[in-house]
């Protein structure tokens, strides 16, 4: 990164039409050790060629990270993932039904993968977005690249070009604008490297969607195994927090009465659903909309210089775990 310069090269490319030209820069810049943040169909990632050591400290630099916390590898197609993991058969209907998209495959890794992606275990986590624009500079790129998400350690996870300038700023070399994030959130991630399948971390997919893909019954774990290494990241008791104290609720009378509560203390608070926003606008109980815009809005109320952010999740069952996983992590508790 050039020192006199203030800002990254920012780069706005068409979400759905990337021109391969256009993304020639990032594409050198990767190749050559550069940091680039790039969006993803889940949240823009801060990527760096993942066969290069002295890229890879520079990920956990420029974000604050821990060498504990592995690392997502994104791969423009299989064969290319089949270079950097031991295959079976598991991995091939999961990739077969779900890839390219929001799903991560955690499997046995080659010789080729540095212990910096793995934070030294013997695994490795794998994805292909679906992402126009981040395939489009995968393949242009032609090299793996680790890329968690493009903010700082247990912030607020990106899903717009301007959330990751606000976090990460000059620490990077170039921020590819690829638009509004379609799914929100972080990926499903999945562990295929053993007899037992585990979902590392909820998402998207759900895990009814990946036990009818496999045909067999999977499980939710989530920690790592006690004394062993991570095997996927996103597992640390407080992650994807914002700066304003938060509290999530799962039923709306105590949400009601905290926001009675603190108005009466004149606090100033934000509230996620807002009741004087159109409710069918925001697709209040649908959990797709939530998704999609969870980050966005938490984002937004952040930046207003509030006392706490209230919210109340609306739904349960599966197609919420991803949800409530985020926003139980942004607060360390969840109230009931």
């Amino acid at each position: 990164m050039d020192p006199e310069r203030p800002w990254p090269l920012i780069l706005t490319i068409d979400p759905d039409y990337p021109v391969p030209g256009e993304l020639e820069i990032p594409a050198k810049l990767l190749r050559g050790g550069g940091l680039v943040c790039f969006a993803t169909e889940t949240v823009y990632g801060l990527g760096a060629n993942a066969l290069d050591p002295t890229a890879l400290v520079r990920i956990f630099e420029a974000k604050g990270r821990p060498a504990s916390n592995p690392l997502i590898v994104h791969v423009a197609d299989v064969d290319a993932a089949k270079r950097l993991a031991i295959w079976n058969d598991r991995a091939e209907k999961l990739a077969f039904a779900f890839w390219p998209g929001p799903l991560t495959l955690v499997l046995p890794k080659t010789n080729c993968v540095l212990d910096l992606v793995t934070a030294g275990g013997p695994t490795v986590a794998l994805r292909i977005p679906s992402h126009p624009v981040a395939l489009a500079l995968l393949r242009q790129a032609n090299c793996p690249v680790a890329a968690p998400s493009a903010n700082r350690t247990n912030a607020l996870s990106p899903t717009l070009a301007s959330h990751v300038l606000s976090s990460l700023g000059n620490r990077v070399d170039c921020i590819v604008d690829g638009g509004p994030c379609k799914v929100g959130i972080e990926s499903t991630v999945v562990d295929v490297s053993g007899e037992r399948i585990q979902i590392l971390r909820p998402g998207h997919i759900t895990k009814s969607q990946i036990s009818q893909a496999l045909g067999e019954t999977i499980h939710f774990e989530g920690q790592t195994a006690k004394g062993g290494a991570a095997r996927s990241p996103g597992n640390m008791p407080l992650h994807y927090a914002p700066q304003t104290p938060m509290e999530v609720f799962l039923a709306e009378a105590p949400f009601r009465a905290k926001i009675a509560q603190l108005k009466a203390l004149d606090k100033r608070i934000g509230c996620l659903p807002d009741f004087e926003e159109n409710r069918v606008q925001f697709g209040f109980e649908n959990p797709w909309n939530w998704e999609q815009l969870l980050y966005q809005r938490l984002h937004a109320m952040d930046g207003l210089g509030l006392d706490f952010l209230l919210v109340w999740v609306p739904g349960h069952g599966e197609a919420w775990e991803g949800i409530l996983d985020r926003l139980r992590r942004g607060t360390g508790k969840c109230e009931n």
